[in-house]
This record gives C-alpha cells, sequence and structure tokens, in this order.
C-alpha cells in the first residue's frame, strides 16, 4: 500500500526551525524505535517528496547514507518512503532533512508507518506466499499433465517418475512456506481446544502430501499409485489469492483511516510572546495559542480564525465536497486543509480534544466490530467443521474396501470443499467494504451492526434545529412602505443592524450590503431593538432610523412568523421577513428519503407554526412541535409499536433519549457528546444527504450479503454430497472451495463504490 505524503511536506523541509525541533529526543521517538539487538541505534521512517524515478531512489539513499551517524539507508520509490537506521551519539533528524532539501528533495517524519508497518509486513509477506504457490502450481501442472492426456505406453517409467520428483520438488515450498499460515492457525487452534477454519485445510493439505510423498518415495505401492501434488498446489493458490483479496478489501477501510491518521503535521508555527512565530511540536499546543498556518498546510487543532482569510478544504473530515471560505471568527477543524490564504488561528481544542481525534477513534472503534450475522456465522463454523471432520472420516472409512488411494483422495476431498471460508467471509468482507465507503463519504459507522439496521428503516425522524436547519436566521422576504426606494431601505436596514450582536440583526446585515451608509451614535434597548443615526458616504446630513419589534418601530400589527421592522422618522418604513436557515440539502435529502420509499417526519420542540413554515419548505408532510424530549421518545415508540423500523437524526441536545431508542441513530454535524457516544452513524460535516446515501448502503449491503449467503449454502449443498461420493477429486474441490471464496470477497467489493 502507498503511502500518502502530506501536502506541506515540501514546506516542512524549508523552515529550518521546524526541523530543528525534532532534535529533541521526545520528537524524534514518535517516529522512531530502537533496533533489536543493536543497543544504541535506532531506525526512522521518513516520508519523502521529490521522488520521480528509480534514479531517485539510489540518489537518496547515497545522500543519507553519506551522512555521520547514519548506518544504513533503504528507500522505497513506490511508496517514497525511507527507512533509517542510525545513532543518536553521532548525529539527528534536522541533518538529514536539511540534507534532503540541499539536494531538491524534501521530508517529513512518518511515524504512523510505525503503527501501520506490523499490517504491511504480514501483507507483503501473505503476496509472497500467493507468488510462490502460483509459480509452483503452474510448474506442477505441466509436469502432471502428460499424466492425464498421454495413453498407455506413450511415457515410460522413468520419464514418470522424473515428473513425479520434480513435482514432489515443487510442492515442497508450497508446503513448507505457503501453507505456514494455515498450519499455524491449525495448531493454535488445536492447542486451545477449539476447531477453527484451518484445521480442516491443514488436514487436507497434510494428508494429500504425506500420501503423495509416500507414492513418490516408495512407487505405485502403498496409495493404490494416486498423488495430489497438482490438487495441493492449485488449491493452495486459489485459497491464498482469496485472502489476499480479503486483506486488500480490508485495507480499503483501513486506508480511510489512515488517510486521516497522516494529516496533522508534526510541528506548528506557534506566536510567542514578542509576537514572533516559533516552530514547536503539534503536541506542545495548548488551548488558548496562536498558530500561523500557512497555504498548502494543514491546520493542526480546532479553533477559530484570529486573522487572516482563506478557503479550507475539510472533505475528508466532514465530507463537505466544496472547499470553504473561512475569515477572522470563523471556526477550523484540526486536520483540514489550508488552501489559499495565511491563517492566524486561536487554537481551542488539541489532541484528543479535537474533532479530529473524535473522528478517528470511531472509525477504530467501527474497524474492530462485528455484526451479527458474523457473529452467528463464527458460531456455526465450528460444530460445522466438526461435522466435516466426521464426514471425512466416514467417507474414507466407506470407500477403503475399493482402495486406499481412492478413500484418501476422497476425504482430502470432502476436508477442503467443505472449508466454511465463504460462509465466514459472507457478511465481515460486504460490511467492511461498505463502511470503507461511507467513511470516504464522511459518514462514520460506529457500529457494523448498524449497516443490517439501515436495510429495514422505512422512517426516519428529523430533529428540526440544528439538525434540518443551520444556526443562523436568513432574510426571506421585504415588504417596503409605498414610495421609498427598496435598494436605500435594505442598505439602510444592513448599515444599522451591522452594530449589533443580535442574531436578527446579524441576519439582516449578512443579507444586504450597506453601501455608503453609515451608523454612529448607536443605542440598543434590550427586549426591543437598536436605533442610531445615518449618514451617507460624503454628506453632513443625518437620519434617524430604529430597527426592531413592531412596537419599538411604530409598524403595523399583522403577519406571521418572526418579522423585525425598519422606522424612520416618518414611521414605519419596512418589515423583513426571518426564519431558520434551511440547509441547502435539505429539499434534495428528503426527495431522495421518499424515493426509497421512507416516511419522513420533523419532532421539534419549536414552535408549531414555525415547524410548519419549515417542513413546508423542506418538503416534508408529517410534523410535530411543541415537543418536549419526553413527548419526542412516546412518539418514537408509537411508531415501533405499528411496527415501524424507526431512524432518529438530530444533533442529541433534546432527542437523546429518541436516539438511544431507534433503530438506527444518526448524529449530525457538532452532536453533543452524549449523541455521539449513543449514535450509530456520526455524520461530522452535518451533510443530510449521507442519511439516504446510508439508508442505500444499507440495502445494497443486505442484498450483497444475502447473495453472498445463499452462494455459500449453495455451494455447500451441491458440492459435499458430490465430495462424499467419490464425484469430486481434489483438485476440483480446492477449485470449487477457492472460487466460492473469491466470488463472495469480489462481490462484496462492489460496495466499495458508492454511484451515490
Amino acid at each position: 500500500m502507498q503511502t500518502a505524503v502530506l501536502p506541506q511536506a515540501a514546506t516542512f523541509a524549508a523552515a529550518g526551525d521546524a526541523i530543528d525541533a525534532l532534535d529533541e529526543p521526545a520528537e524524534w521517538q514518535g517516529f522512531s524505535a530502537p533496533v533489536p539487538g543493536r543497543p544504541g541505534m535506532w531506525e526512522s521512517w521518513l516520508a519523502l517528496t521529490g521522488m520521480h524515478c528509480a534514479a531517485c531512489s539510489l540518489t537518496v539513499e547515497d545522500l543519507l547514507s553519506r551522512l555521520p551517524g547514519v548506518d544504513s539507508v533503504q528507500v522505497n520509490g513506490a511508496a517514497a518512503l525511507a527507512r533509517l537506521t542510525w545513532s543518536p551519539a553521532e548525529t539527528r533528524p534536522s541533518r538529514w532533512l536539511a540534507a534532503l532539501e540541499r539536494a531538491g528533495y524534501g521530508g517529513l517524519p512518518a511515524g504512523d508507518v510505525l503503527a501501520a508497518r506490523p499490517r504491511r509486513q504480514a501483507a507483503r509477506l501473505l503476496l509472497w506466499r500467493w507468488l510462490v504457490a502460483g509459480f509452483c502450481m503452474m510448474q506442477v501442472m505441466m509436469y502432471a499433465l502428460p499424466a492425464y492426456i498421454a495413453q498407455p505406453g506413450d511415457i515410460s517409467a522413468d520419464i514418470a517418475r522424473l515428473l513425479l520428483w520434480a513435482s514432489w520438488i515443487l510442492t515442497l515450498p508450497v508446503v513448507l512456506f505457503s501453507c505456514t499460515p494455515f498450519f499455524s492457525a491449525a495448531w493454535r487452534d488445536v492447542r486451545n481446544g477449539r476447531i477453527g477454519m484451518d484445521v480442516p485445510v491443514a488436514l487436507g493439505v497434510a494428508i494429500a502430501f504425506a500420501a503423495s510423498t509416500g507414492v513418490t518415495f516408495s512407487g505405485a505401492a502403498g496409495a493404490g499409485g494416486e498423488v495430489w501434488y497438482d490438487s495441493l498446489t492449485m488449491f493452495v493458490f486459489f485459497l491464498l489469492s482469496g485472502r489476499l483479496l480479503e486483506l486488500r478489501l480490508r485495507d480499503r477501510t483501513a486506508g480511510a483511516l489512515e488517510d486521516l491518521m497522516r494529516r496533522l503535521p508534526a510541528t506548528a508555527r506557534r506566536k510567542d510572546a514578542a509576537g514572533a512565530f516559533t516552530s514547536v511540536a503539534v503536541r506542545r499546543l495548548a488551548p488558548g495559542d496562536r498558530v500561523q498556518v500557512l497555504p498548502g498546510e494543514v491546520i493542526p487543532a480546532d479553533g477559530t480564525v484570529a486573522a487572516g482569510h482563506s478557503r479550507v478544504d475539510e472533505a475528508l473530515l466532514t465530507g463537505e465536497s466544496k472547499p470553504l471560505r473561512r475569515g477572522a471568527g470563523q471556526p477550523v477543524v484540526a486536520g483540514s486543509h489550508n488552501l489559499s490564504g495565511v491563517l492566524e488561528v486561536h487554537v481551542l481544542r488539541t489532541g484528543r480534544e479535537t474533532r479530529y481525534a473524535g473522528i478517528v477513534a470511531l472509525m477504530e472503534q467501527a474497524s474492530l466490530e462485528k455484526p451479527r450475522l458474523a457473529q452467528l456465522a463464527d458460531r456455526i463454523a465450528s460444530p460445522f467443521l466438526l461435522l466435516v471432520l466426521l464426514a471425512s472420516a466416514g467417507a474414507a472409512l466407506w470407500w477403503w474396501p475399493l482402495g486406499p488411494g481412492h478413500a484418501i483422495g476422497v476425504a482430502v476431498a470432502v476436508l477442503i470443499v467443505t472449508c466454511p471460508c465463504a460462509l465466514s467471509l459472507a457478511t465481515p468482507a460486504a460490511t467492511l467494504a461498505a463502511a470503507g465507503a461511507l467513511a470516504r463519504r464522511g459518514v462514520l459507522v460506529r457500529r457494523l451492526q448498524a449497516l443490517e439496521d439501515c436495510a429495514r428503516i422505512d422512517t426516519v425522524l428529523f430533529d428540526k434545529t440544528g439538525t434540518l436547519t443551520q444556526d443562523r436566521f436568513a432574510v426571506t422576504a421585504v415588504v417596503v412602505r409605498t414610495g421609498a426606494d427598496p435598494l436605500a431601505v435594505r442598505q439602510q436596514a444592513a448599515a444599522l443592524a451591522s452594530q449589533s450582536l443580535h442574531p436578527l440583526s446579524r441576519a439582516i446585515a449578512g443579507s444586504f450590503e450597506p453601501g455608503a451608509w453609515v451608523a454612529s451614535e448607536v443605542e440598543e434597548v434590550a427586549g426591543r431593538g437598536v436605533r442610531g443615526l445615518l449618514r451617507a458616504g460624503g454628506s453632513d446630513a443625518t437620519l434617524a432610523i430604529a430597527l426592531g419589534s413592531a412596537g419599538f418601530c411604530a409598524a403595523p400589527e399583522g403577519g406571521s412568523g418572526m418579522q423585525v421592522h425598519l422606522a424612520d422618522a416618518g414611521g414605519w418604513l419596512a418589515s423583513f421577513a426571518l426564519d431558520e436557515t434551511l440547509r441547502a440539502d435539505a429539499a434534495q435529502a428528503v426527495t431522495e428519503l421518499a424515493s426509497l420509499g421512507v416516511s419522513v417526519h420533523i419532532l421539534s420542540g419549536d414552535r408549531t407554526d414555525a415547524v410548519r413554515r419549515l417542513a413546508t419548505r423542506a418538503g416534508i408532510l408529517n410534523f410535530r412541535g411543541d415537543c418536549t424530549p419526553e413527548v419526542k421518545l412516546e412518539r418514537l415508540q408509537a411508531l415501533q409499536q405499528q411496527g415501524r423500523r424507526v431512524a432518529m437524526v438530530g444533533d442529541g441536545l433534546t432527542a437523546g433519549s429518541a436516539l438511544a431508542r431507534a433503530a438506527l441513530s444518526v448524529a449530525l454535524g457538532e452532536a453533543v457528546p452524549l449523541a455521539r457516544g449513543q449514535a450509530d452513524v456520526v455524520v461530522p460535516g452535518g451533510q443530510l444527504l449521507a442519511v439516504a446515501a446510508l439508508l442505500r448502503q444499507g440495502r445494497r449491503a443486505r442484498r450483497i450479503v444475502r447473495q453472498n449467503l445463499a452462494w455459500a449454502a449453495g455451494y455447500n449443498a451441491l458440492c459435499v454430497p458430490l465430495a462424499i461420493a467419490g464425484a469430486m477429486p481434489p483438485w476440483l474441490a480446492g477449485l470449487g472451495m477457492a472460487a466460492s471464496s473469491l466470488l463472495v470477497v469480489l462481490n462484496s467489493a462492489r460496495l466499495a463504490r458508492m454511484t451515490q
């Protein structure tokens, strides 16, 4: 798997103070490890930039290996990774990075490689086992082919013996190297008193090889003259092929987690007491610090923009595909990319307190969970495997009178063909692929079981505030006094509203430009409104004006909903109708849910009139206002008593109990910790379209799982009787078993792509 390199890697090496920070033992030990058996020596990993060809790898190796204190260097050009063995008594990381910079390359500590290394090594070793099995299988089949097609007398006894010995020699690496995982796992299971899926596999391989070896060493005597080298190597190759594909599929989910874990930089530029920015390790940042983030760098902590303007990419963290504009006072999150301008960020949360850390923790939890169907398959597998062993032994006894060779072949075929690999892969392969695809879209599945629940959902309950709406108001309509200039009225309202911090004033100020109007002598009257003087640019004339409630502005009574009025010396001037800002994708999300046959409801604690207006705008027919948390829970339970499978979508502020009782709970956006702890699925970006995508993916996963289970069950129902009846030779049994596992994995891999 190729390791992603952070976009800020090139700028990292260019900042001398940044690389100097890594010379402290507490810092370089974060991406290094002691070399076993070599006291005083350490190995470190660097992610490289500027690598373009194989020659670059040789250049970097030669460059770093000539540095004092560096014992050895290995560079992987494809992965853009360098591994250095070095002595801390003679050198420091800053010297390596400075040398790379002088040569036109860049380097970044890749501490996460150490955590991923055992898995990477296991994957690489499995690949080698597969390659060895594949090469030997082809050669053995080539030597076995004459025995299948030759007529009696076509092959002399000497040539037949030579081909037999060549097959035995080529099968040895497969048994001793490629089959090691099966034998070690089987021995571990037997030692622990249980029967795992590798037990019949190891037993079948051992019996087939032992019987074939007996024939090879003693001639045709003792086992009926039959050998199964071709069947054995083919079986091992296809079985390893299935496991390799399964591992790649799991890596897709793990890769989404690793993409997140690699996003934080090693260092950040923190503002000191003198106002200068100095490089410090990210782990040393604390709430209240000010950090500078340059274009192309990753934001190191949650906070707000203290100075500067830029566009920020939060796609991997929030699912928001478009870059977001960020300026003074606006929030930014750790792990997001600063794309254009220089930002000065006021740090609010660091380390484990950031949203970034929470997302990583959720994905780690999901990757370790097993759905109910997978747990059921695991429970069934053990007694099933015991029956397999008994059936194999019984078949051998039944066929023994007709010849030991045939009896052993039948026993091996039964052991191989009935391996429940496909059954055990059916559910986890599908759910992991589905969860990985959702994670790449910004939807974090905390429980893999939730994917099964998604498939049965027929009703979705939405909370309103903070879920269907954003945390701000918007102007929906403007009514102006007859004869007044509508543009001037809007500008005057914006100029006065910009001097107030009230949410409704901020909505008006954000909706219109003040033009040339400037407010002065502004006075805010609590609970009523704001008033002051307005002056047009370049003029000394002033206009007394007020913005606020109907009584404050002498506005006529009437109208429904939330209104703010504007008045001048002549009385009422204009009225502004405001409402909560519906999320941009709310109406489309409701339409997509309806297309899935899902009934959509709103349960809100807001006034019924406000809920009705918002439901109309979103296209939702079922709504209820004035709901306390208890009423929301009662309504959910009433729907469940009607046989509905209900999903609850909210931010947890007033829907915590309903989230806990729903068949599926989805926490959106900046959900409070209670909701995140109870939710089955978290959508950090607050994208409502993700709810429909989640249900659609859940239904796809259920369909794929059912196909996998049907195939696994049908395969065993067809092939087991054939194997016991002696109608399926070991090579065909191996091919069928491997093909069944491959089909399950490939079928599940379709879930890794989400078309909508």
